[in-house]
């Protein structure tokens, strides 16, 4: 089943709508063609890391130069991230704006998945990072803004789970 590009094209055109000018990731078969998207887009630099924790460092540092920025991991790499996202991002009040590819969930057929899948929600409650499931393109812009404004208003960081119902074709 081949990821979904005309969500991708989707999730791509509603961050720049939003305003987002920095977009950090880490390569990852479902982000594969947004960041394919970012990476030709003039008007958004893309950064890509070796490592998910540099993602919090450089939204961090957008965030203190007064540049919106977002950053696109797997939800294993959400999960090596906590100690910046708590040390950093918690701390220094980041407006955080994580995309998480939510894999290990309903539909995915990947066993190594499996363990980050089942432990993503209960961290991110755990860390009391608000959090919605981005599952459907018709809601996908509406569920992105209102993450922003929350980020935003509350100088902390928000996660939105990019699912297997609308990164992959049906």
């Amino acid at each position: 089943m081949p990821v979904s590009e005309t969500n991708s094209h989707l999730l791509h055109q509603t961050l720049k709508a939003c305003g987002i000018q920095v977009v950090s990731a880490l390569p990852e078969s479902w982000l594969v063609p947004v960041i394919r998207m970012i990476g030709d887009d003039p008007r958004i630099r893309l950064i890509r890391v070796a490592k998910e924790e540099e993602c919090v460092g450089i939204s961090a540092g957008a965030h203190f130069a007064g540049v919106k920025s977002a950053m696109l991991i797997p939800n294993h790499g959400f999960l090596a991230a906590v100690n910046p996202i708590v040390s950093l991002a918690h701390l220094y009040k980041v407006p955080l704006m994580m995309f998480i590819a939510y894999r290990g969930t309903f539909g995915d057929t990947y066993s190594w998945h499996t363990p980050g899948g089942t432990v993503t929600e209960p961290l991110l409650q755990t860390l009391r990072i608000p959090y919605t499931m981005l599952d459907s393109p018709e809601s996908l812009e509406r569920r992105v803004r209102d993450a922003q404004a929350l980020a935003d208003a509350s100088l902390l960081p928000v996660a939105l789970l990019l699912t297997h119902e609308l990164m992959m074709e049906a």
